[in-house]
């Protein structure tokens, strides 16, 4: 018989955990009015996780919350360009989701002490411009439904140098990134990502080509951590 994630004790806290915040004057995936988020946007965010096959693919599976299309394109850019903070623990409850289901299908390891998130590298001027970095905050909302033993570390940084991506075919995004990312976390946060009891999810918004991923993982790789899958919010 197999044994459940000694994380998953803590998934009877996910649920749909918005905050109680003042309710702007549309939807932040449709754009509908008088409401923050519309439930047929929410109905969208509680399907199933969907695999991902990007140009660039990095060693583990790839999932996504939704496709890079309708409400999960929408929220992210609410959230990324308009500042929408309220859609955060809508985005985080999603994710923890698909956590949850993922370790139901056995895409992550059973049986493990903990999970650990970590977010995508990003460069430390776009977190200032947006006022913080939005897929940490996204992966703390995760952890918090979650329970205690679901945490996040932030071990990335990508250098101010690298190019926005934006726009870059995948050999041109695979070539930018290159030595780009940087692994950034202290000795003792090393040390709980080496865990053999740890499994460990790479957390982004948005995947493209999968460049960031496949860089992301390989420079984690260089230092011992292994990474059982990525989740991103969005797919393209």
């Amino acid at each position: 018989m197999s044994r459940r994630p000694v994380w998953l004790e803590g998934a009877r806290r996910v649920a749909y955990a918005a905050a109680d915040l003042a309710v702007p004057l549309h939807c932040g995936g449709c754009a509908r009015p008088g409401t923050r988020w519309c439930a047929r946007c929410d109905a969208t965010l509680r399907d199933d996780p969907v695999e991902l096959t990007p140009r660039v693919p990095p060693p583990v599976t790839t999932w996504a919350v939704g496709r890079y299309v309708g409400p999960c394109r929408g929220a992210v850019l609410a959230l990324k360009e308009h500042g929408r903070g309220d859609l955060v623990p809508i985005l985080g409850a999603a994710v923890a989701r698909d956590l949850v289901r993922l370790a139901a299908w056995s895409e992550l390891p059973r049986a493990t002490g903990s999970l650990i998130l970590v977010p995508a590298p990003t460069r430390w001027w776009a977190a200032r411009r947006r006022g913080g970095d939005p897929v940490t905050a996204i992966a703390r909302a995760a952890a918090d439904l979650l329970g205690p033993r679901v945490s996040v570390v932030g071990a990335l940084r990508t250098s101010a140098w690298a190019q926005d991506s934006a726009g870059l075919s995948a050999r041109a995004r695979v070539d930018n990134l290159a030595h780009a990312i940087t692994v950034t976390a202290r000795p003792a946060a090393l040390a709980r990502l080496r865990a053999p009891d740890t499994a460990v999810v790479l957390l982004d918004d948005v995947l493209t080509t999968g460049a960031t991923a496949t860089e992301s993982l390989r420079v984690l790789a260089a230092v011992g951590v292994g990474v059982h899958a990525v989740l991103v919010v969005a797919g393209a």
